[in-house]
């Protein structure tokens, strides 16, 4: 994995972890909690819906120098909700699948641990100035604000 700066307050609230990131992929999981359930005991769609976006935005924001980062905003997001999960881990993977210098397109799925689809995306993201370059921008590591 980068030595990237990956500091995501909201992200990092919900409990997901990367397990592997390299320039247009990344994979992460989400060990299921009670907080995490809708009304009806299985994921929240919302849940899923947010990890969509983090691995199809992280698939395109690798870095490769130490202490910079990139940032994107996502410009649309398409969820496909095709499953459920009460308990357990789930994982999540995110596909750069095409791009130019300003935005870029990714691909993501999320399964639980016996392979079941619980949903697919697709979505579009455009570079922060700056981060269209993979050395990304120098970040300033005791802002508590930065995330990316």
């Amino acid at each position: 994995m980068s030595e990237t700066l990956i500091n995501n307050p909201f992200i990092d609230l919900l409990g997901v972890q990367i397990e592997h990131w390299d320039d247009g992929y990344v994979r992460a999981r989400l060990n299921l909690q009670a907080d995490h359930q809708n009304r009806s005991g299985v994921v929240h769609g919302g849940i899923l819906t947010t990890l969509l976006d983090h691995v199809g935005s992280f698939s395109g924001l690798y870095c490769t120098t130490p202490g910079h980062a990139r940032f994107c905003v996502t410009l649309s997001l398409t969820c496909n909700f095709v499953g459920q999960s009460k308990s357990g881990s789930i994982v999540a993977a995110g596909r750069r699948t095409a791009g130019g210098r300003n935005i870029y397109f990714a691909q993501s799925g999320i399964l639980d641990l016996a392979g079941s689809v619980l949903a697919t995306g697709t979505s579009v993201h455009r570079y922060r100035k700056g981060s269209e370059n993979p050395q990304g921008v120098p970040v300033n590591l005791s802002d508590p604000t930065l995330s990316s």
